[in-house]
């Protein structure tokens, strides 16, 4: 006896899911996502020479790590730092017949007020999108990645530049490279300022640098961007977000209200749903 279940002609199979795709210098990070929910993510070391044959094999390794293949999404939306592998996936999209959509300071909806705005990378803009529609604005929103960017959202949800310095990993990575007797160590906070062996002055130096650096330049980015609007700087949110801001150095850091891992997945999804008529980020699901 046929079950009821399969009994007559069965639904067409529902492939709608957004892939969110972010091409770092260091990691491409997967997000997707179905009726606007963030299902999962994924990250793999990026590497910038790929074919776009290479491109697609690690795409499917990543998604079918959680049971899914490329046949099953929909559509599209990336952002990235890296020209040749921005080509390789548009690419990928044409020939696998999928819709895409690059950001880009032309396809992000919102004022970008700096002298040269096609020159503002991408994901800096994809994170002032999300952290308006997300956390509210005015902002400063502070990635930690290869480099750790930190950026002032006006009121309108504006860009208005900000500062870019080397990520704490890429320190480190330069200092054990560029010296000849100098290790290159575990990411942890010490206990204490000064280091009684290499090691802990190293983690030192570079740990609590890096969370006075970060602490400094969000106060004084708020400080700015407060005068400029005439108002409280405890009015400006603070986000972090990025591949390091779980560890237990960033949460250490001052005057921080959101830790948003995600947030440049999330700005993308809400990209898409506002510029190409995707669904809507399903806002606290995420």
């Amino acid at each position: 006896m046929v079950p009821q279940a399969v009994r007559g002609r069965q639904p067409e199979y529902d492939r709608r899911m957004l892939l969110a795709v972010d091409i770092g210098n260091t990691n491409i990070t997967l997000g997707r996502f179905r009726a606007g929910t963030l299902l999962g993510t994924r990250r793999a070391a990026t590497a910038p020479r790929a074919s776009t044959d290479e491109l697609e094999v690690l795409l499917e390794e990543m998604l079918r790590l959680d049971g899914v293949a490329f046949a099953d999404i929909s559509a599209l939306v990336v952002v990235s730092v890296v020209p040749a592998l921005t080509a390789r996936i548009e690419a990928l999209a044409t020939r696998r017949d999928r819709g895409l959509l690059v950001a880009s300071s032309a396809t992000i909806p919102i004022p970008v007020r700096v002298e040269r705005p096609g020159d503002v990378g991408p994901d800096r803009l994809v994170n002032a999108l999300a952290a308006a529609r997300l956390h509210g604005a005015p902002a400063v929103v502070a990635d930690f990645g290869t480099a750790s960017t930190f950026d002032a959202v006006g009121p309108d949800g504006a860009f208005l530049g900000g500062a870019i310095a080397p990520g704490l990993e890429l320190g480190l990575d330069a200092l054990a490279a560029r010296t000849a007797r100098l290790p290159r160590i575990e990411l942890r906070v010490p206990d204490r300022a000064i280091g009684r062996d290499t090691v802990s002055a190293i983690q030192s130096g570079a740990v609590l640098g890096y969370q006075e650096l970060a602490t400094g330049l969000l106060a004084r980015i708020r400080g700015e961007l407060a005068d400029e609007l005439g108002v409280p700087a405890s009015s400006i949110r603070t986000i972090l977000t990025g591949g390091l801001s779980t560890a237990p150095w960033a949460a250490a850091i001052e005057g921080v209200d959101v830790i948003d891992p995600e947030l440049t997945l999330k700005g993308l999804a809400i990209l898409h749903a506002e510029v190409a008529g995707g669904e809507p980020l399903a806002l606290g699901l995420g």
